[in-house]
């Protein structure tokens, strides 16, 4: 059976309205074809019935009785139709219907036919997707120029760009000419942009307030100083080499009103986190610095003393970081809510004390790869009563015991023990206690058997176990 007679079977068998006779009923579920439509329309069957109402035969008022129209009901709208199969063609159905698919589902749809596609291409069902552009893919002008035309049609306000050139960005400007006022957001990810590029990028797109620069290694501090749009609250930068301490500077200094900055670069040290001015302290409420490898406990007193009002920091991978930069973050970072340290391997039990004691706002915390964690700092986490969110990956001196403190914690509702593999099948079952759990993992946990994960399943149905 194809995919549109799946679906023509799903809705025929969830519309009581819509049952047609025994005979015309097979008769319809095979596919028929309507004017500029292909046979197939993807896998859409199974995604209607907990949202569609049963129809009730019936005259539709305002039409003549001669007229037998079927009356269904979705989502408070009514459509009256004759045959099942003319739902296909229903703008008014299909714009209803196409909300069911996700993003990647309507690239499909929108080849069925001409009707769908220009149904598709409005810019409702592509709101908050981010358009990816390979510029390398790229080989005949007239199929990018079509390209660049569907995006615009679309209305997309997120752009992110692969392998791309200063070429390639004057190619969308001349092609793309809603990108100068539409595109917010744009990513630029393993790209041979230079400093002119992106010059010319700002010049002509200034309504970004959102930049990702990813794998640039064109691009150099200096531009980065020229060219820095102060509208900008979200700035990704990592795996770029020419950074350093200079594009830290930069950025506290021409972009005043930035709120998250998500930094992974290797050679920026403590002295660049002595940058950050009043400017920033009152807005930037998110860092997140990765594999800063040079960062130590000085850069942590820099960071909160110029950056008081952090909600969310990460020292992902950040390997100087110690107990005493953590009591630093703790004792002066109070209305912190996310904090992640995996990955910082001097972390021990002493800085989870430190955070039990003072961090009471803080919801999600990370522990990933911190290898000295025992039970006892397990104990101490045991005690805070709005974390939501513990991430324990591989923390390999986690016992039974650690996890028993957890039982009794009711605000917790995602756990993560992969790879502890010192925990075993009685530890793991005993997490039935936590009824408030909807996320559990237990991914390379040697306790985690297959009964096991069958006991967890049946003894929290409302939570979702990854084995």
């Amino acid at each position: 059976m194809s995919a549109i007679s799946k679906a023509c079977a799903e809705l025929t068998n969830s519309i009581k309205g819509l049952r047609l006779p025994t005979t015309k009923r097979q008769e319809n579920l095979h596919p028929t074809r309507n004017p500029g439509c292909s046979s197939g329309i993807g896998s859409v069957g199974g995604l209607l019935p907990q949202r569609m109402t049963s129809a009730s035969n019936g005259h539709s008022p305002g039409l003549p009785k001669a007229t037998k129209l079927k009356i269904l009901h979705i989502n408070g709208n009514i459509h009256a139709v004759k045959h099942a199969k003319d739902l296909w063609l229903d703008d008014r159905f299909l714009s209803q219907f196409f909300f069911y698919f996700l993003p990647s589902e309507r690239l499909v749809l929108a080849q069925v036919c001409k009707k769908w596609r220009d149904l598709l291409y409005q810019a409702q069902f592509w709101q908050g997707v981010t358009a990816v552009v390979k510029s390398r893919d790229w080989k005949e002008e007239d199929k990018m120029k079509k390209f660049y035309h569907s995006l615009q049609k679309r209305g997309f306000d997120s752009l992110c760009l692969e392998g791309a050139a200063d070429k390639d960005l004057s190619d969308m400007f001349a092609n793309y000419p809603a990108c100068r006022k539409h595109i917010r957001s744009v990513s630029l990810r393993y790209s041979n942009v230079t400093d002119s590029g992106l010059e010319l990028m700002f010049q002509r797109m200034q309504c970004i307030y959102k930049l990702e620069l990813s794998g640039c290694n064109e691009i150099t501090e200096a531009g980065l100083w020229a060219c820095l749009n102060p509208k900008i609250v979200s700035l990704t930068v990592s795996d770029c080499i020419n950074v350093a301490d200079d594009t830290v500077g930069a950025i506290s200094q021409l972009l005043p009103s930035l709120h998250e900055l998500d930094l992974q670069a290797y050679h920026v040290t403590d002295a660049a986190l002595s940058f950050f001015s009043s400017k920033q302290s009152n807005t930037l409420t998110a860092l997140k610095l990765k594999s800063c490898w040079e960062i130590t406990n000085h850069g942590i007193v820099n960071v909160v003393h110029s950056l008081p009002n952090l909600t969310v920091l990460s020292l992902q991978g950040c390997s100087k970081i110690t107990d005493d930069g953590v009591e630093i973050i703790a004792e002066n970072l109070r209305k912190l809510r996310v904090l992640d340290l995996s990955w910082c391997p001097r972390v021990t039990d002493a800085s989870l004390e430190y955070i039990a004691c003072d961090l009471c706002l803080l919801e999600e915390l990370t522990l990933d790869r911190c290898q000295h964690v025992t039970d006892i700092g397990v104990g101490y986490l045991s005690t805070m009563t709005s974390l939501a969110k513990l991430y324990l990956r591989w923390c390999t001196q986690v016992r039974d015991f650690g996890l028993q403190h957890l039982y009794t914690m009711k605000s917790l509702r995602m756990l993560s023990v992969a790879g502890c593999s010192q925990l075993t099948p009685s530890g793991i079952m005993g997490l039935v206690q936590m009824r408030h759990l909807e996320e559990l993992e237990v991914t390379n946990c040697q306790g985690a058997r297959q009964d096991v994960y069958k006991y967890l399943k049946e003894n929290l149905p409302k939570c979702v176990i990854i084995p």
